[in-house]
């Protein structure tokens, strides 16, 4: 890595953590309940560490087989730093996944909860509810309609901790177009918490990305998912072996 691309991400980083300051600061939250996931997809290990030298403790990552050479070079080696999954987990892939990742942010049905259950041992796995906010054909999720009622029947899983809501929402060249998805979010997150499902917190909301991340934080926004804002523009692919 050369030296400009380290101060490139050192730069990019505190970037991001303005533009989240001033974006808290609209609405009176505070900043700290906002969380970074550093999106790593197709993104090299050098620069993952740079990013954590430089604070970043949550990285996110859409595929199985790229995430286990950056997890076993990185996790273990660097103890305070946590996975998430954050890409379409088939059942397949779940026996991997379990023993990867610290929180699955995309369960949408009841047969992807079941097998994670199962193949749980010494604690609970941590999950979202992949919502489907602007019901894409071509996108995973549950309908605003099943979040309560799939919320409920993953509840009565021992080996499954809910921790609230996620949503790949529509594209939107305009940040202000996704606020509206933003939004429902989090009135589905606060319906379901009315409901007070035991083994079920609304605690979190993942939702935003590079472009739209401050309408998001200033719908509700708990995790935000930032790749180019961080690494850059992906030129190349990793191999997924």
């Amino acid at each position: 890595m050369s030296p400009i691309d380290i101060i490139d991400i050192g730069r990019n980083i505190e970037i991001v953590r303005q533009r989240i300051l001033s974006a808290a600061k609209k609405t009176g939250r505070n900043p700290s309940d906002i969380k970074i996931v550093a999106i790593t997809k197709n993104v090299d290990i050098e620069k993952i560490k740079q990013a954590i030298s430089c604070g970043i403790d949550i990285f996110g990552e859409n595929y199985i087989q790229e995430a286990k050479e950056k997890i076993s070079n990185l996790k273990y080696q660097i103890s305070n730093i946590r996975w998430h999954f954050t890409g379409s987990l088939q059942k397949n892939k779940v026996k991997y996944a379990v023993h990867l990742f610290d929180m699955i942010e995309t369960v949408d049905n009841i047969e992807l909860a079941q097998e994670i259950d199962k193949r749980m041992i010494d604690r609970a796995m941590e999950v979202l509810i992949q919502v489907n906010i602007g019901a894409e054909k071509t996108k995973s999720g549950c309908s605003e309609q099943d979040a309560s009622t799939l919320a409920k029947e993953i509840s009565r899983l021992k080996n499954i901790s809910i921790k609230g809501l996620m949503t790949m929402h529509p594209f939107c060249q305009n940040p202000e177009d996704a606020r509206p998805h933003f939004k429902r979010l989090f009135e589905i997150s606060k319906d379901i918490e009315m409901q007070d499902i035991e083994n079920v917190s609304m605690k979190e909301l993942s939702m935003g990305m590079s472009n739209d991340f401050e309408a998001a934080i200033e719908e509700g926004a708990t995790f935000i998912r930032i790749g180019t804002a961080i690494f850059g523009e992906r030129t190349a692919k990793i191999k997924r072996r």
